[in-house]
């Protein structure tokens, strides 16, 4: 059992990134495997199999040049079970036999609410969870409001998996449920850093998963029937699960990790008209010693991008694609909300911007773009049957360079702007579809409008992925970076 005071020390999510990104370093997630016979097999087959293959020896292994995905692992991972154990104790208690069967332990968070389960030890309570979350079972129980109970133990168990894996307590997260089950599960598994293995398998895993998904590396697994027992089918996913958490746990990052762990990050962001700018930036900067994450900007990819900047995840950005604010100023698919730009400025981070693509807001279907952007008045073209472009107007490229200039104002870092004059994308080059210099033009002249005059404005006569301009940016990045290492 973990006791409630086991709970107290906290980390935030910076802090708790850091600690996954030490524990890599040191080699402590790396595991040799155990075998696993092809297909699936019940966990009392699988232990046999292991104990056939350990009465193989060691050349024989080595003649064989058995997967290096293969072996006996010397220290067994700590994988935690997150979920409602009074109504899927069977369930649970199967993936946990299959868990154990690789030769891993498990730490057991109860999710309940109603009742709880003697079908194996549960470590941590759903009362520890509901003081998480400053209110007790049996309050949740009297209210009778099922929704306000999800809520609470969602926070809860988000508080809760976050100091148990800041003290070091598990490796990996796994859980399983219906959509109510699912949403107090994700929540948890959100709370936890880029990087640490987190499954959940759901019959909420299609469609749109975004509200559990969030910015995070959770993985979704369709249950495909209930959550409600072991069957025929759900005996295949519920190992298979096991299997897939297990592997995650046992997989080595430490061979090629030391040296993409030690490099400064730069995250970058990149769309499908950009890519030539982003990819050559990119290739000069790894050269120069940097790290480069890009992010596809669609939304998601840029919340996720501020988010590990918020985190301490990324040592500068190179804002290459700021495309999101143009589906923010015109209700676009690829909304990335009004935040986007502020955490790089919030965190001190050098930060060069860019209005790449800025020139388009993203729809779907040509027929779900709005009645009022097809009255034959704006420029729309059908990138492909799932994405359509809207050519961004004067008055809406004035709105972006306002947004833009608000949060740079604010930054507390080295921050500067790239301007390219020929083109802010493939499609706004000169003579393209969307090629519109008086729209480029007014971004440019409310930006200077609006922005501190301290704050640098660039400008190269290029397109956005001419080779001139892409050797720029890249100068300008350094240049901030190293200002930053000048500042006292």
């Amino acid at each position: 059992m973990v006791t409630p005071g086991a709970l107290k020390s906290s980390g935030s999510q910076a802090q708790l990134g850091r600690q996954y990104a030490s524990r890599q370093r040191q080699g402590t997630c790396a595991r040799r495997r155990q075998y696993r016979p092809r297909g699936f097999h019940s966990p009392s087959v699988v232990r046999e199999w292991n104990i056939r293959k350990e009465q193989t020896t060691s050349s024989t292994l080595r003649s064989a040049r058995i997967s290096p995905c293969f072996g006996t692992m010397p220290t067994p991972g700590t994988i935690a079970l997150i979920g409602a154990f009074d109504t899927k104790a069977q369930d649970y208690s199967y993936l946990q036999e299959c868990i154990h069967s690789r030769g891993h332990k498990t730490l057991t968070i109860d999710t309940s609410v109603l009742a709880t389960t003697d079908h194996f030890t549960i470590d941590v309570s759903a009362q520890q969870l509901a003081t998480a979350a400053d209110t007790t079972l049996a309050e949740l129980r009297a209210s009778g409001d099922r929704g306000l109970a999800m809520t609470a133990m969602a926070a809860g168990a988000a508080l809760v998996a976050s100091r148990l894996y800041a003290d070091g307590k598990f490796d990996a997260i796994i859980g399983m449920g219906g959509t109510g089950g699912t949403s107090v599960i994700s929540a948890a598994m959100r709370a936890l850093p880029l990087g640490v293995p987190k499954l959940c398998v759901s019959t909420a895993a299609s469609g749109d998963t975004s509200a559990f998904v969030g910015l995070r590396d959770i993985v979704m697994m369709p249950s495909i029937v209930d959550v409600a027992g072991v069957n025929r089918i759900s005996r295949g996913v519920y190992a298979r699960a096991a299997g897939a958490i297990c592997g995650m746990v046992e997989t080595d990052l430490g061979s090629d990790g030391d040296r993409g762990d030690t490099r400064p990050v730069i995250a970058a962001s990149m769309f499908g008209n950009t890519t030539e700018c982003v990819e050559a930036c990119a290739t000069v900067l790894d050269k120069a010693g940097y790290e480069v994450l890009v992010f596809h900007a669609t939304g998601t990819g840029g919340r996720t991008m501020e988010a590990l900047v918020d985190e301490g995840l990324v040592d500068a950005v190179l804002d290459i694609t700021t495309t999101e604010w143009a589906d923010t100023i015109c209700g676009g698919i690829f909304d990335a909300g009004k935040e986007r730009l502020s955490a790089p400025g919030r965190q001190g981070l050098p930060h060069l911007i860019v209005p790449g693509c800025i020139d388009m807001a993203n729809f779907g279907a040509p027929e779900s773009v709005p009645e009022r952007y097809r009255d034959g008045s704006r420029t729309l073209y059908e990138w492909n049957p799932a994405v359509t472009l809207l050519r961004t107007n004067i008055e809406e490229n004035q709105d972006m360079a306002r947004a833009f200039a608000a949060h740079a104002n604010v930054a507390t870092g080295p921050i500067a702007f790239l301007l390219p004059l020929r083109g802010l994308s493939i499609l706004d080059g000169d003579g393209e579809r969307f090629c519109d210099r008086e729209a480029d033009q007014a971004f440019a002249e409310t930006l200077r409008e609006h922005l501190k005059p301290e704050i640098p404005i660039h400008e190269v006569d290029a397109n956005i992925n001419d080779t001139s301009f892409s050797t720029r940016a890249v100068e300008l990045m350094l240049e901030l970076i190293d200002s930053r290492k000048t500042i006292p």
